[in-house]
């Protein structure tokens, strides 16, 4: 190749970098003009019916407290709930049964909670349960592993 080829191409390399990070330092500097003002464009003003939808964290405290199922006296104990979802439950029939595993979520609007017992006489049974805001209640299913069985139930909290 030529030398002085060579020195052009560089030299036209250089200028193009150059003038790409102009127009992207521009267009960077437009976003961020037009961001600032995009909240205020956004945001609701006072006094208006708008609001902001309900936090998953929000959602998911409304399952803390104790839920009874009246059908036998079962006692699900709804405690803290971190960030993943993680629930800390306690299972009474009266006395306490394992739960290996309880994850609280929101999927569609809708507070829901999976709970898996392991202890004797309760291999593998699984509760699914939503959230019922209406009539603050936990309505869904219990599979009862032993016997291979699936049945619609529900929570009423305790007071």
């Amino acid at each position: 190749m030529l030398p002085g080829l060579a020195r052009f191409r560089l030299g036209s390399l250089a200028a193009a970098v150059l003038a790409s990070g102009l127009l992207a330092s521009a267009g960077c500097q437009r976003d961020e003009a037009s961001a600032a003002a995009a909240p205020e464009a956004q945001s609701p003003s006072p006094g208006t019916a708008a609001s902001a939808p309900e936090t998953s964290a929000v959602a998911l405290d409304k399952l803390k407290g104790r839920w009874l199922r009246p059908d036998g006296g079962y006692v699900l104990a709804i405690g803290e709930i971190d960030a993943d979802g993680r629930a800390e439950v306690r299972y009474y029939n009266p006395s306490p049964i394992n739960v290996a595993w309880a994850r609280a979520r929101t999927e569609g609007g809708r507070v829901k909670l999976e709970v898996e017992l392991r202890d004797t006489n309760y291999p593998g049974c699984l509760y699914k349960l939503e959230y019922r805001p209406a009539e603050d209640r936990l309505v869904g299913t219990y599979f009862q592993a032993q016997m291979q069985q699936t049945h619609e139930i529900l929570f009423i909290r305790e007071p």
